[in-house]
C-alpha cells in the first residue's frame, strides 16, 4: 500500500468536477446517512469541494493542495484518508495525469444516494442501524419520509399522457438538413449539465466463490439462470456485509427461492441477516476500517530500525491478513476469524493494535488463537484506550508478567524468601528485545523484571522478511 506522500503532495493541483448538479437537499442526507458512517473528516472535505465550484457549473478552477490543506486546516494525511473513504462509498472519483508540468488530479464528486435508495440499499442501511442505534435510525426514516399521495382515499389519478395532449407533426427544414442531427448533440467534448445516476456501493462479485456455490446446489434445485447479475450482485454484498462464505450462502440461497424458481432478493437479505443475528445474538455489523487509520499511524515514512519495519507492516496489514501470513499463506478458520471480528467489534480496538495483539498471544501459546485469552488481553487494552501500535508493543511489554500469569490460569506463587519462582521460557515477539534507554536503565534498576526478555529474540525476523519480500 503506498504512503500518502507517494500519492500525492502539497504542490500539486487539482481541480474539483461534478457528476452532475448537486442539490441543496442532498447536504442533509451526506451530514444525517452518511457521516455517521465515514465521519466529520470526510464530510468536510466533500463540502469543502463542493463549495469550490460555483453555482450550477460542473467544473472549477484548478488549485493545488497546499491550499486545501490551509482551508480545512488539515495535514495531506488525513486529507489522503478521507479522499479514500469518499472513493469507497461512492462519493468521489479520483483522475490522475503525470507530465512534465508535475502531476495533477481531478477529484468528480459524486452525488448521494436518495433517501430511499439508502434506506433501501441493503449494505449501508444495515452499517447505519447498526452505528446509531434502533431509535436514531427510526427517527431518520422518519425525517427521510412523507406521506404519498397513494395515503390519500378517495382520489382517482386523471392525470393525461403525452400522447394524449400533443401531436407530433414532421417539420420539412428539419428533415431535410444533413446538420440537424448534430445540431440536437452537445459539442464535442462537452456535456449537458444534468444529474448522474447515484452509484450504489457494490462489492466486486469476483470477490466471492460462485464456482462453490453453483458446485453445492444441484440444477434440479436452483436453475442457473436464477442467478441473474442482480442476485449475484445481492450475494456478494450480502457475502462481505455478514461474512458468509460460499457454503453457508447455499442454505441462505434456497431458503429465498420462490416457486417460480426464482431467487427473491428480500428474502434473501432477510435471511442472510437472520442467519447473522442468530450466529451473533442479535446484533448487527460494523463498519470498521480494513487497516490501520491514518491519524493513528506512526508515521513513519522511511524505517530504520526492524523494529519500526514491523510497525508499518502491522499498521498496513490487516488482521486477516496477518493470520494468512503467519500460517504461511494458509486461510484462516472461521473460528480464528470470528474470535477477530469479536475483539474489533466488541472491545473497538483498531486494526493495527489488533495485529500486535493476535501476534503476540500467538507466539506465547505455541501459535493457537485462544480466544478467552486474547480477549482478556483485548479488554485491558481497550480500557487503557490503546489506539497505536506503539502503544499496543508497549503496553505488551509492561504487562508482560501479569499476562503470563493469565495465560498460566493461575497467579504468580508468594514466597516469604522473597524469591519468585523461575518463569519458564517462551517465544516472544521481537520488539520485546527492543528498549530504550530509559527503559534499559528501569531493567537494570528492577528487581522484578523477567530475565526472559532477551530469550528468542531473533524469531520474528525471518517472518518478517518473508512478509515484506510477499508485498
Amino acid at each position: 500500500m503506498a504512503q500518502h506522500w507517494q500519492e500525492t503532495l502539497p504542490v500539486d493541483q487539482y481541480i474539483v468536477a461534478s457528476g452532475g448538479l448537486l442539490h441543496d437537499y442532498d447536504r442533509k442526507v451526506l451530514t444525517f446517512l452518511y457521516q455517521p458512517l465515514i465521519g466529520p473528516a470526510c464530510l468536510s472535505l466533500y463540502m469543502t469541494l463542493w463549495a469550490e465550484l460555483e453555482e450550477n457549473r460542473l467544473w472549477s478552477q484548478p488549485v493545488t493542495h497546499h491550499n486545501l490543506m490551509t482551508i480545512m486546516d488539515m495535514n495531506l494525511k488525513d486529507i489522503y484518508q478521507a479522499r479514500q473513504k469518499l472513493e469507497g462509498m461512492g462519493l468521489l472519483k479520483t483522475y490522475v495525469k503525470n507530465s512534465e508540468e508535475g502531476r495533477s488530479f481531478i477529484y468528480e464528486l459524486q452525488p448521494p444516494l436518495t433517501p430511499e435508495q439508502f434506506f433501501l440499499d441493503g449494505m449501508l442501511n444495515v452499517y447505519l442501524y447498526r452505528k446509531v442505534g434502533k431509535n436514531q435510525f427510526l427517527r431518520l426514516k422518519r425525517f427521510f419520509s412523507d406521506k404519498s399521495s397513494e395515503s390519500e382515499p378517495g382520489y382517482e389519478e386523471i392525470t393525461k399522457a403525452f400522447q394524449d395532449v400533443f401531436l407530433s407533426v414532421p417539420t420539412q427544414a428539419l428533415m431535410h438538413n444533413e446538420d440537424s442531427a448534430a445540431d440536437l448533440k452537445a459539442e464535442a467534448g462537452n456535456s449537458f449539465i444534468g444529474r448522474v445516476e447515484s452509484s450504489k456501493v457494490q462489492i466486486d462479485p469476483a470477490e466471492f466463490n460462485f464456482e462453490l456455490l453453483l458446485g453445492g446446489l444441484q440444477e434440479s434445485l436452483i436453475p442457473k439462470k436464477a442467478f441473474t447479475s442482480k442476485v449475484k450482485e445481492a450475494i456478494s454484498n450480502l457475502a462481505f456485509l455478514y461474512g458468509i462464505d460460499a457454503l453457508k450462502m447455499k442454505n441462505i440461497v434456497l431458503s429465498a427461492l420462490t416457486a417460480e424458481n426464482e431467487i427473491d432478493i428480500e428474502e434473501l437479505r432477510k435471511a442472510a441477516r437472520d442467519w447473522y443475528q442468530f450466529e451473533h445474538q442479535d446484533q448487527l455489523p460494523a463498519l470498521l476500517d480494513r487497516t490501520q487509520p491514518l491519524q493513528h499511524k506512526a508515521g513513519i515514512e522511511k524505517p530504520k530500525t526492524q523494529e519500526e519495519e514491523l510497525v508499518i507492516y502491522f499498521e498496513k496489514t490487516s488482521p486477516r491478513q496477518l493470520l494468512i501470513d503467519l500460517s504461511g499463506g494458509a486461510e484462516p478458520s472461521k473460528a480464528d476469524l470470528q474470535i477477530i471480528e469479536e475483539v474489533m467489534f466488541k472491545q473497538k480496538l483498531l486494526p493495527g493494535v489488533v495485529n500486535v495483539l493476535v501476534q503476540y498471544v500467538m507466539l506465547k501459546t505455541d501459535m493457537k488463537l485462544a480466544k478467552g485469552y486474547i480477549e482478556k488481553i483485548a479488554s485491558h487494552w481497550s480500557r487503557k484506550k490503546i489506539s497505536t501500535v506503539r502503544d499496543a508493543m508497549q503496553l505488551a511489554k509492561s504487562e508482560h508478567r501479569q499476562y503470563l500469569e493469565w495465560a498460566d490460569g493461575k497467579k504468580a506463587p508468594s514466597s516469604s524468601s522473597g524469591k519468585r519462582k523461575p518463569v519458564r521460557k517462551e517465544v516472544l515477539p521481537d520488539w520485546f528485545g527492543k528498549k530504550t534507554d530509559g527503559e534499559a536503565q528501569q531493567q537494570k534498576n528492577s528487581a522484578d523484571v523477567d530475565p526472559d526478555f532477551e530469550i528468542e529474540k531473533k524469531k520474528l525476523e525471518e517472518e518478517l522478511k518473508k512478509f515484506k519480500s510477499g508485498r
